[in-house]
Parts: structure tokens; C-alpha cells; sequence
């Protein structure tokens, strides 16, 4: 069982979702599927693979209005991030490099097949494929997984990325990393062995259906000792995949061009098509969306879609809109109730703000129906357990329901309304017009909200403690969320597992610790599979739905270009993004 007290950083990678809508919000019947393969319009690299090519050559051409968290894998924690180091990083499990469902899959990368569980689920054995290599030629061994792996527990100089590894692999050791580990190797963490240069074994202090999961994760990947820098290694990591870092600067961009020494006949999840891939970060996304759609650059590499201006350009003009896309994008935005603030201590209470809210306004705060479907419930589609048509509340209606929001404020004793403080983040518009959306539709029922923008920079310290959202007032949060990895468990434990409240960087902000659904996670992770963990998840959705703990805003979704130039487009469901593993450039 996960249990994690640090907190997951603000930006997690992608859930995988389901992206069955061709659509999108906003979509035309004549702008649908064209033909197999091919050209497949509106949405279509969301269901289908476009512009299918094997043709190598010419430079990729990435933008983003964001730098990289990490280029280090053991750092890096940003979704779209995840989705660049396709590019360079193999670990020994990957998602595969499919659309639809099938990326989901967690298939071999730099392992020869999936792990040999034994011992009751406690034990992965796993061996190395032949021939793969460093970016120097050197082959990789089980001893460089183990040693990356082992990077992770390094938080005093690492920190940043995810530390599930930790929390499952040091079962009272309290391994320090290896810059202070006192084998000779730099290899004592006693959960992982590695009895021969090909195999490695994770022993777990008890089953879990996830794990996997987390074989999949950069942070898994192998690192060679004699190369590692420390806290500099982020600006140079050693590649295993197709590409080679060339140069990177912070707050410019990166170069990636071709490593000789990947051998695709090992690799079956990345083509490495293009000769060379650039990665620059621009301080003006107007310009960077005017560059896209002009064709000077290939694509916004942090996924999170093109601005106003070019979403209105965009669904206007249909041979731009035959190259855009709406996918969901795996989070949900949603208002938390903390229970420590009242009066939502009390049910009734949380239920009148929820029937008060007016579900379209909401939607069309975020931006109307290409960011994202009217929220029904906290499980995002495509994960494992979850239900879109589950809706306990009626929001998909699109209404407020004043006369039940009315009846609850009876029911919890403030028939004549009450004050509250809405919390949210000054740097993120769409949230603040959310919770002007709110404050209005509360006002019609006697419920005075006053909403405090804070710094969004400082997140974990002002809505992440539970002792400042007290002092505050916080009633009302507004946040998003999108899972570390397609499990119940990646996305909705950090939320309302009891053992993750923590006194800063805290995500679970309506301080849930209900012993049963605790107990629903411990059950899921036991499971053999997580098909089987599923069911699990779906009884956590309904209990904390059960509670009124949270009013779903939308299943997020973001309108994304691409240059029609680009090969082999997809979005890959397990990062809520187009592939970077398989893009290529066509010469035509």
C-alpha cells in the first residue's frame, strides 16, 4: 500500500483517459473522420493515428510557454515533461505507443517482458532485453537500473520528482541514497537485488497491484554511477533513448539530436524518425500560438492548448480545425470543502453549495465546452473504476438547483445562509472567473462567499496547510488535479487517503481520514491486478461523493494544434498528449 506523506507536486503526469468523443465540444459532423489513416479532421488524433509515415529526417520543432521542471528523470515531474523524455529515457516498463485504450498498457521497454511476480505479489523479477545501451555505447545492466532507482531516495540533493519508489522499496532501511550509501558500490538498498548483470528484483514489504505502474516512471530508468553529477546531472542525463541531449539551458530550451548507439530493434515503443528536435521556452504564448498556426513551429510540447485568440481562429477556419484536437486532458477541476472550517463540518452544509452552483456557468468560466465536460464526479473517464455517467447531484444537467441548496441550508441549521472565503489561485484566470461563478450563484441562496487570490507560487503554504486554511477561513478551494498514473489509486488517494494529510504541501484539503476508505485503498493494492483493483476505486468515488466532499467543476479537456506537417499523430492516452515517441516530419 502507497503511503505517501510528501506531497506530489502541482503538475503530475497525465491520467490516461478514454478519448472516445471524435469531437469535442464545440465539433462539426462535416469536420469528422475522412479516411482510414489519413486525414481524420476535428479530434482525430485523439482516437486514430494521423498522417501515418515512416519517413526519417528534419527537425522537430518544440514550444512551450513553460520550462522543464527537470531534464533528470529522477527530478522531473511535469506531465508534458514525461511525455519529452520519450525522447531520451527508456526504464524497464513504458506505456505503449498507441492511441486509445492501448496506450494504457504498460508493455517491456528496456525489459525483455513483463515482471515474474512471486511471493504473493511481493516480488518482481525482471531481466534486461540484449543490446541495449548508454548514449556512450556502454551496455546497460541491471546494476544501472538498481542505481537510478536508488537516485530517488536522494531527496536531499534529488528532489522534486515522485518518491512512490521510496515508500515502497525502504521498508525501515532508511537508505539514504547512494552519495551517502556506505557499500563500496553505491548499491545497498537491501529491497533490490541484482544477482546478474541482466536481472533485477524488487522485493515488496507487501503486494501491490501498481507497481508496475511505477517500473514505468522516468525515475525507474537506469543511470550510470560514473556519469552521475549530483543535482547537476539534470542539465546533461546520460540517454538511453533515441536522442542525446546536445545542450540545454535553463529558461531558453534544450537541443536533442540522434544517439547512435539506440538500436531500434530493442525499442518497440519510439520510432526515432526525426534527425534532429529543438525545445524552446517563450515568455509570450500569443506569439507562440501565432507561430504554430503560421507553421514555424510544430507543436506546444506542454499540452495545455492554444490561447483565446487561437481557439476562436481555430474553430472558425476549418483547414485550421481539421489539425486541431480536444482530448481530455486527465484532470479534473474541481472546489474542495475543507471540514475543519465551518460550517462544512456539516454535510448539509457542503450539499447546499453544490446544489447552489450553476454547473454551465462554471463550464463556460473555464472557457464553455472545449475545456472540458460538466464535472459528474471525482474519477476522471479512461481510469481503471470509473464512471462519466455517474451523478450524484445532477450537475450534468447544467442547472442550479436553488430549491435543494435551500433545504439543505435548513437541514444544517443556516436556513438564512452563511459567510465563507473561496480560495484561489491568482495566476490561473480560469479559476478565479470559476469562483466569481460560484460567489454569484451562492449569493441567490443567502450564502455570502468573499474570495481571497493569493500567490499561486505559494500553493503548499498557503491552501497546503491545513493550519493556514483554518486561520483563512477557507471554506471553499479551488484546485485541479490529474493522477501520476492510470490507477485509482494515482489519482484519488493523494486526495482523500487519511495517511496523506500532511501539515505542508497537503492535497488533501477536505481532510478526509475515514478508515473504510482507507482501507478501500489498502484493499485495491492487494489486488492481482489492476483491472481487479478497480472495482475499489469505483466504491471510493461513490463514498467521497457520498460525503459532498467536493463539486466537480469539469473533466478537463484543452484544444491543441498541430503543424499538419507532423507524422504519426497521436494522443497518447496514458499522458493526456500528443506522443512524442513516435512523431516524425514529412518532407512534402
Amino acid at each position: 500500500m502507497i503511503r505517501r506523506k510528501q506531497a506530489l507536486a502541482i503538475t503530475a503526469v497525465i491520467a490516461a483517459l478514454s478519448l472516445t468523443a471524435a469531437c469535442g465540444g464545440g465539433g462539426d459532423k462535416k469536420d469528422d473522420a475522412k479516411g482510414e489513416g489519413g486525414d481524420k479532421g476535428y479530434s482525430g488524433a485523439a482516437t486514430a493515428v494521423i498522417n501515418p509515415s515512416t519517413e526519417k529526417g528534419g527537425e522537430l520543432r518544440l514550444w512551450s510557454p513553460q520550462d522543464v521542471d527537470y531534464l533528470d528523470p529522477a527530478r522531473a515531474y511535469y506531465g508534458w515533461v514525461w511525455d519529452m523524455q520519450r525522447l531520451y529515457v527508456r526504464s524497464l516498463l513504458a506505456y505503449d505507443s498507441k492511441p486509445g485504450k492501448d496506450g494504457t498498457k504498460v508493455v517491456p521497454d528496456l525489459a525483455e517482458a513483463l515482471p515474474v511476480l512471486s511471493d504473493d505479489g511481493k516480488t518482481y523479477t525482471l531481466k534486461l532485453k540484449d543490446g541495449v545501451k548508454f548514449e556512450d555505447g556502454t551496455p546497460i545492466t541491471s546494476k544501472d537500473v538498481k542505481y537510478g532507482v536508488e537516485r530517488v531516495f536522494a531527496q536531499d540533493v534529488l528532489s522534486g520528482g515522485p518518491t512512490y519508489l521510496i515508500d515502497l522499496l525502504d521498508q525501515g532501511q532508511k537508505y539514504p541514497g547512494p552519495y551517502k550509501d556506505e557499500d563500496p558500490n553505491k548499491l545497498g538498498l537491501k529491497s533490490v537485488e541484482t544477482p546478474d548483470d541482466k536481472t533485477i528484483v524488487f522485493h515488496l514489504a507487501s503486494a501491490n497491484s501498481d507497481f508496475s505502474y511505477l517500473l514505468a516512471m522516468p525515475s525507474s530508468s537506469p543511470v550510470p554511477a560514473s556519469k552521475d553529477t549530483g543535482a547537476t546531472y539534470t542539465n546533461k542525463p546520460v540517454s538511453t533513448g533515441p536522442y542525446k541531449v546536445e545542450s540545454f539551458t535553463a529558461g531558453k530550451g534544450a537541443t536533442f539530436v540522434r544517439n547512435e548507439h539506440w538500436d531500434p530493434k530493442t525499442d518497440p515503443i519510439r520510432t526515432g524518425l526525426p534527425d534532429k528536435v529543438s525545445y524552446t521556452v517563450t515568455t509570450n504564448p500569443d506569439d507562440m500560438d501565432q507561430r504554430l498556426l503560421a507553421g514555424d513551429i510544430d507543436l506546444a510540447v506542454d499540452g495545455t492548448g492554444v490561447q483565446q485568440a487561437a481557439k476562436n481562429k481555430i474553430l472558425k477556419d476549418p483547414a485550421l480545425k481539421k489539425n486541431a484536437d480536444n482530448p481530455f486532458t486527465g484532470y479534473i477541476r474541481y472546489f474542495a470543502f475543507p471540514q475543519t472550517v465551518a460550517p462544512f463540518d456539516n454535510i448539509e452544509c457542503r450539499k447546499a453549495v453544490i446544489y447552489a452552483a450553476d454547473p454551465k456557468s462554471l463550464q463556460t468560466a473555464r472557457g464553455g465546452p472545449t475545456s472540458g465536460d460538466i464535472g459528474a464526479n471525482m474519477l476522471p473517464p479512461g481510469i481503471p473504476g470509473s464512471d462519466k455517467g455517474y451523478d450524484p447531484f445532477g450537475l450534468t444537467k447544467g442547472k442550479p438547483q436553488e430549491a435543494k441548496a435551500k433545504e439543505a441550508l435548513k437541514a444544517c441549521g443556516k436556513a438564512g445562509g452563511f459567510e465563507t472565503t473561496i480560495a484561489v489561485r491568482n495566476n490561473r484566470a480560469p479559476e478565479v472567473k470559476t469562483a466569481e461563478s460560484l460567489q454569484a450563484a451562492l449569493a441567490k441562496v443567502g450564502i455570502k462567499a468573499t474570495i481571497d487570490q493569493y500567490d499561486g507560487k505559494l500553493s503548499s503554504s498557503t491552501i497546503g496547510s491545513p493550519e493556514n486554511v483554518k486561520k483563512k477561513n477557507y471554506g471553499i478551494i479551488v484546485m485541479g488535479w490529474g493522477a501520476d498514473y492510470n490507477s485509482g489509486s494515482g489519482f484519488l488517494q493523494p486526495l482523500v487517503d487519511g495517511s496523506f494529510i500532511a501539515a505542508n504541501a497537503n492535497n488533501n484539503y477536505t481532510m478526509l481520514d475515514d478508515p473504510e476508505v482507507n482501507g478501500l485503498f489498502d484493499k485495491a493494492a492487494a489486488a492481482a491486478t489492476p483491472d481487479a483493483a478497480a472495482p475499489f476505486y469505483t466504491d471510493i468515488n461513490k463514498k467521497i461523493m457520498d460525503k459532498a466532499l467536493y463539486l466537480p467543476i469539469n473533466f478537463d479537456k484543452a484544444l491543441v494544434y498541430h503543424n499538419p506537417r507532423l507524422t504519426n499523430v497521436f494522443f497518447n492516452d496514458s499522458y493526456g498528449k500528443i506522443d512524442l515517441a513516435t512523431v516524425g516530419i514529412s518532407s512534402k
